[in-house]
């Protein structure tokens, strides 16, 4: 059943990925309008990180900006059902320029194991596509609550040539990215998902903080793998990106977990200042707290008015 069900989900994504592109980013722009209009989800997180991480903006100014970003976030859950149901190889061709792969080469010929930290900023899925094609590849995800769900994602995100491990976040999968990364092989993380209680550290996030992952700082300082920055940034009004690769601050790999997740969150946060809109505002990225700051979680407000 719950393979039927999955199946089920891909024929509907199928359905609307293969709409024109032109009438994706339409749709984008509705569904965008949507979530202001009622008041979504999507749309009061977004103005409350806005108002945490641009204090200083004018409210008109972050009102543009919500605006812009809740475009962009419809964009790339449509865009990725294009994605996930059409062939990489054809995928691929979206990309137009590249910016940094000699790095990604240089780091596989290391032979040290690469970590590819990729923010949730542009489209992750399309990067993923990219690294798949150049190499075998392990994914670490956070397994969604539904069974139909994570089969659906397991069936989206495979790769043609079965190049794509999807590791699910989790003592056993963490030591398998251990593994990987001995054998010379790539990871790839999304670095700015806040984690379990006990599963990270408190590091600055725009001015704010946050939660933030160890688990990629600890895989770097025990493996001595390459990290590198790496994102598909939408460019142009139609249908296009840049994918860019960057280095990864030293830092990220100190022995000092505090010291690691500051220097990650500062790597994350100027890649998401080159164009804020690109970033996923819509994650309740400080709902947990300092202890003993008397700060109280951001979102609890919006919370009881939903």
């Amino acid at each position: 059943m719950t393979r039927f069900a999955a199946w089920l989900l891909y024929l509907l994504a199928a359905a609307l990925g293969r709409l024109p592109w032109a009438w994706l980013r339409g749709l984008g722009d509705v569904l965008a309008w949507g979530w202001r209009r009622s008041g979504a989800r999507e749309s009061v997180v977004a103005a409350r990180n806005l108002e945490l991480a641009y204090p200083d903006l004018l409210p008109a100014q972050r009102e543009n900006l919500q605006r812009a970003a809740l475009r962009t976030t419809a964009y790339q859950a449509l865009e990725t059902l294009h994605l996930w149901t059409h062939r990489h190889a054809r995928n691929l061709q979206l990309i137009r320029t590249q910016d940094g792969s000699g790095l990604f080469d240089a780091a596989i010929a290391a032979g040290r194991g690469v970590i590819i930290a990729a923010p949730h900023y542009g489209n992750w899925e399309l990067l993923n596509q990219w690294l798949a094609m150049r190499t075998p590849l392990a994914i670490l995800y956070r397994a969604p609550e539904s069974a139909i769900g994570e089969a659906f994602l397991r069936r989206v995100r495979a790769d043609e040539g079965d190049r794509v491990t999807q590791v699910r976040a989790e003592g056993p999968g963490i030591r398998q990215l251990f593994k990987v990364l001995k054998a010379g092989g790539v990871v790839g993380i999304l670095p700015d998902q806040q984690p379990k209680a006990g599963d990270g550290e408190f590091a600055p996030f725009f001015g704010v903080q946050a939660l933030t992952m160890t688990l990629l700082g600890r895989l770097a300082e025990r493996s001595g793998a390459t990290v590198l920055f790496g994102y598909c940034e939408r460019i142009g009004a139609g249908p296009g990106f840049a994918l860019r690769f960057e280095p990864a601050p030293e830092d990220i790999a100190s022995a000092d977990p505090v010291v690691a997740a500051t220097a990650l969150n500062a790597a994350v946060e100027r890649i998401a200042r080159r164009d804020p809109a690109q970033y996923q505002w819509t994650y309740k990225r400080y709902k947990q707290r300092p202890p003993g700051s008397g700060q109280t979680n951001p979102y609890l407000d919006l919370e009881r008015k939903r």
